[in-house]
């Protein structure tokens, strides 16, 4: 076994219905670039009714359908928020209580320590959370059950130097299931970067399962100048 093995994104997602809502961050193959994407898939009405919309600083979740809208606490949030030059990425409102806590100069693991996982017994989906630095090093982090109950959280927190070619891949399942769907298990998974965007943008949804992707985030930015071109795929057109 092979445990530093790099897999394209397209290997990683072969075959996988369900990841859920997925984290990639990394460096470009020639070191110039640092580049983070997200997604979010769904099964429920409620959870495919959604669109990514761009902001200013990043990009936010909306009601495709406002008439479709049950229960927006869990799928409504700011998944993609810039701060400072670097970049927060997660799957929940978790992404603005890192903000508030930098913005007062305190650190992401004090911030995910006031959250937990999500309140959707029982599958108690994960918090995954993404910090990248201007220097194009990141941090990645899951808060999750400890027990099938729910009774208290695991948190686990990682640290990546930026190193050319290489990203790191987290999501929110194992795979689908039923009636729990199992969540996330180990380690961030090893994942090649290309250089180009549009090759990492199709490579991802492409190989996201039809029926469940709904959008999809990408986002690479100079490590030298700070301009960054980012590109957003919505089912919902």
């Amino acid at each position: 076994m092979n445990v530093y093995e790099i897999k394209s994104m397209a290997e990683r997602l072969d075959g996988n219905t369900y990841p859920g809502r997925g984290i990639v961050l990394g460096v470009t193959p020639d070191g110039k670039k640092a580049v983070a994407a997200y997604f979010i898939m769904g099964r429920s009405v409620n959870s495919r009714n959604r669109v990514f919309i761009q902001e200013p600083d990043g990009i936010r979740t909306e009601a495709h359908d406002p008439a479709l809208m049950k229960d927006p606490h869990l799928i409504i949030y700011h998944p993609v928020r810039e701060l400072g030059k670097g970049l927060i990425v997660t799957n929940g409102d978790q992404t603005d209580t890192i903000w508030e806590y930098a913005a007062r100069g305190e650190s992401w693991e004090a911030a995910l320590r006031t959250r937990q996982f999500e309140d959707d017994g029982p599958n108690w989906t994960p918090r995954i959370s993404g910090l990248q630095a201007n220097n194009g090093s990141y941090k990645m982090s899951i808060l999750k059950a400890a027990d099938p109950e729910g009774n208290a959280c695991a948190r686990f927190f990682w640290e990546y130097p930026a190193t050319a070619g290489l990203g790191h891949f987290l999501h929110t399942y194992v795979c689908d299931g039923n009636p729990v769907i199992p969540t996330f298990q180990g380690e961030p998974e090893r994942v090649s970067i290309p250089n180009c965007i549009e090759q990492l943008t199709d490579e991802l949804w492409e190989n996201l399962n039809e029926a469940n992707k709904i959008s999809l985030y990408v986002r690479y930015t100079d490590l030298e100048t700070g301009n960054c071109e980012a590109r957003i795929i919505n089912k919902h057109e």
